[in-house]
């Protein structure tokens, strides 16, 4: 499980596993947490006010550069299963996000743990951001404090 500083709530998205989530058996395909990763992230920058569309605008981007993923138990068509992540203090340059995939709200099935950069880009140059814009900053704090 992921330990967390008592004052942090994680950021929470609930999610249905439909047909086009399985493969033939109807076990929650592995790609389909990438997704589910990825816009669990997308709802939580949404959440503080900082839709990713104002970041492309920007010429941000946020790529992943680690992903790891421990299956625990399946997940299943029909399964109701609820996020839990966590937006962690930097780690140098990396953004690290760690994520529970719990059905039912208890059974954990899944672990996840993301690091994202920031890249600024500019035509087809993109460059990796060592220092982050003070908007940018301000918006990783609130994300780590969570809802």
């Amino acid at each position: 499980m992921i330990s967390k500083n008592a004052d942090h709530h994680p950021w929470k998205l609930s999610k249905t596993v439909l047909p086009q989530h399985t493969d033939h058996a109807g076990v929650m395909w592995h790609g389909a947490y990438v997704s589910w990763l990825e816009e669990a992230r997308i709802e939580a920058l949404s959440s503080i006010g900082l839709p990713y569309k104002e970041l492309s605008s920007q010429g941000l981007e946020l790529p992943v550069v680690s992903l790891k993923i421990k299956y625990i138990k399946a997940a299943n068509h029909g399964d109701q299963i609820e996020m839990h992540s966590f937006c962690l203090p930097r780690n140098g340059i990396r953004l690290p996000w760690k994520t529970t995939f719990l059905k039912g709200g208890i059974s954990l099935l899944a672990s996840a743990e993301v690091e994202l950069v920031l890249v600024k880009v500019e035509g087809d140059d993109k460059k990796l951001m060592k220092t982050l814009p003070l908007s940018f900053y301000q918006a990783l704090s609130d994300l780590q404090k969570g809802p």
